[in-house]
């Protein structure tokens, strides 16, 4: 039976280590559950078989943890614990594990040391470029494809991206895996993911696939991207072998947090210390507004400072330079706050970004005089703490609660007047999204969420919504919605093969869909190859453009202007220098059903348009006076001396 839910907010508090300990002469196990009448430990050999080799009793202290101090060292060994609480007995790893056996169910005692590839140590983060551009991949999905020629072994793990020069298997000039990260020019790989998830069985087939926000284990890396899940070590050298290409590769790496919910409630926070980590509604029931069936109680100090733990414990051990929080409505602005200045003191200040989804699944039962971290609180949250931007989103292709809801792009009604607030990341925004400044604002079209960008267009412009062709109408639709994202302040972030026309063929949801249909299409890449180029134009200009670059406060005052030119085109002076007269540019967005000359006032540079996003890279300068818009179009032109 569940606690008075008022009882549970008193638990004593632990500040010190938790977890194993390795020392020369000994090995120290702690766990912090203060409710427990018993702890034992059992030390086995092997991560999943077999019985334990030795057993003992830890000793409670009076600050609610419990702790053993064995002689020796017990590197090598897999360990778990049965609790007894209330006439229950539970059996758990460690909430505090690092790595385990197979399938998560029993922890490694493991020297991390031993487990850093060659020059982990000088291993860093390449240098901040102008820009963040983030791109959103799933290890497997992003790996595992007969197409490319990533070795047999290594499909779907850790390793397939410490393979350079992969391409495709047919074509040798279109590359793949992380020689296709490398061409795109992105400077963020976000990866789905990567801790222990409960949803997909390590010893099971290779093609066994989920997205993986089913938290297991928080600290421990997936074993089914290992290539032996059963030796505990394994799985973190692959995982940091990983993360040191990338970064050789000049990319950071941002790391998928899922802090708001476990897998199941029977977790090992639970059997730790029954329904503590967990909010509950008055009739003691488990809250649910992850829809997963559980929520974390973030606002409870052991839970705020597990959290905070797991958080600098991936930054410290695995290098990692940024964390995305999956719905993020469901952890309160405190803690949020908590680990931005955490990471801002250890690493300085907006050195590792943070950002994450603003909104629940649906209501939580908080604890009362707590904020949540969603969408309505941003100017609550560290301007440091970002959001992503659903508003951006519906605006230029429509709601992602319903397949026909059209957006800019795809000729639905939409009000034109938001431009103004969506070109500034939302400063000083409406009601449907605000924010301190453009620091703040993920500005995007398709993650791993709902369809694609590719699938959503289709869904509303061809009828007969055939998502393998790649069509004009929907090729031009595309490349006027990406124009628009990349010409607005904020941070650009796109779900890996967006650039590509990426598609699952009209699947909404496709957290547990066949492999064949999530996976990474790497054909795609060559049969959209213009698409491709198109993207990779934008992402270069955006690195060019400091007016859209900027992330202070002030960055609004660079826009000078907003106009209503037409029925569905915009047009925007923006200042990109402080030397105004040689700097000036002129921003248009056109949805227009029907040909419109418009005049632009005087001779301008083009540096886009719906046919070339690279003209700053041709020795020749084109000059327009007038244009003519048609259909869904982005044009940028400056100034002739802005660049």
């Amino acid at each position: 039976m569940a606690e008075n839910i008022n009882d549970l907010d008193h638990k004593s508090y632990y500040a010190g280590p938790l977890g194993f300990e390795l020392r020369e002469s000994s090995t120290i196990f702690r766990l912090w559950a203060p409710s427990a009448t018993f702890v034992q430990l059992f030390l086995y050999s092997d991560g999943s078989k077999g019985k334990a080799y030795r057993s003992e009793y830890l000793e409670k202290h009076e600050d609610g943890h419990w702790q053993i101090d064995i002689e020796g060292s017990l590197e090598g060994s897999y360990y778990d614990y049965l609790i007894g609480t209330n006439d229950t007995e539970y059996r758990t790893i460690d909430p505090y594990a690092v790595s385990s056996g197979v399938n998560g169910q029993r922890a490694m005692v493991l020297d991390l040391k031993k487990t850093d590839p060659d020059g982990w140590a000088e291993d860093k983060a390449p240098e901040r470029q102008s820009e963040d551009i983030i791109y959103e991949i799933h290890v497997k999905d992003f790996t595992y494809q007969r197409f490319s020629s990533i070795s047999d072994r290594a499909q779907g793990k850790f390793i397939a991206l410490t393979e350079d020069n992969t391409t495709l298997s047919y074509d040798s000039s279109c590359p793949t895996g992380l020689n296709y990260l490398k061409s795109l020019g992105i400077t963020h790989v976000q990866l789905m993911p990567i801790f222990d998830y409960g949803s997909v069985d390590e010893k099971g087939c290779d093609n066994e696939f989920n997205w993986g926000y089913d938290p297991e284990n928080y600290n421990v890396p997936e074993g089914s991207y290992a290539t032996d899940a059963e030796h505990g070590e394994v799985r973190v050298r692959e995982l940091k072998e990983m993360i040191k290409s990338l970064h050789d590769a000049g990319l950071r790496v941002v790391m998928d947090v899922v802090y708001n919910h476990t897998y199941r409630l029977d977790s090992p926070l639970f059997r730790t210390e029954p329904w503590y980590f967990y909010r509950q509604n008055k009739d003691k029931s488990a809250s649910n507004g992850s829809g997963c069936g559980n929520d974390i109680a973030t606002e409870r100090p052991m839970a705020h400072r597990y959290i905070l733990d797991s958080v600098l414990y991936w930054a410290r051990e695995y290098h990692i330079d940024g964390f995305r929080f999956d719905l993020m409505g469901l952890i309160d602005t405190r803690l949020m706050n908590d680990i931005r200045e955490s990471l801002d003191k250890i690493y300085g200040k907006g050195e590792k970004i943070i950002y994450g989804e603003p909104w629940a699944a649906g209501g939580t039962a908080v604890k009362e005089g707590f904020q949540l971290a969603d969408k309505y609180a941003l100017t609550l949250l560290n301007d440091g703490i970002g959001a992503f931007s659903d508003s951006t989103r519906d605006l230029i292709k429509g709601s992602n609660f319903d397949s026909k809801s059209a957006g800019f792009v795809n000729g639905g009604d939409v009000d034109l007047n938001l431009f103004r607030h969506a070109i500034s990341g939302w400063k000083n925004g409406d009601w449907h999204f605000s924010t301190k400044s453009a620091n703040q604002t993920i500005q995007y079209l398709s993650s791993h969420d709902d369809w694609t960008l590719w699938d959503k267009l289709k869904l509303t412009l061809d009828d007969k919504e055939d998502f393998l062709i790649l069509d004009e109408k929907t090729l031009k639709a595309n490349k006027a919605a990406a124009a628009m994202y990349f010409t607005m302040q904020g941070r650009p972030f796109m779900l890996s093969g967006e650039e590509a026309a990426r598609t699952k063929v009209g699947i909404k949801n496709s957290y547990n869909s066949p492999l064949f249909i999530n996976r990474f299409d790497w054909s795609r890449t060559k049969d959209a190859k213009e698409l491709v180029e198109y993207y990779k134009g934008l992402i270069k200009l955006r690195k060019r453009i400091a007016a859209f670059c900027d992330k202070s406060e002030d960055a609004i005052k660079r826009i000078k202007s907003f106009e209503i030119i037409h029925k569905r085109s915009v047009k925007f002076i923006i200042s990109n220098s402080e030397d105004e007269e040689n700097s000036t540019l002129l921003l248009i967005y056109s949805s227009e059903d029907r040909k419109v000359n418009y005049p632009l006032g005087g001779e301008y540079r083009l540096l886009l348009d719906p046919e070339c996003s690279s003209y700053l890279d041709r020795k020749e300068k084109i000059m327009k006076k007038e244009i003519t818009l048609s259909g869904p179009s982005v044009y940028l032109f400056s100034t002739n001396n802005a660049f």
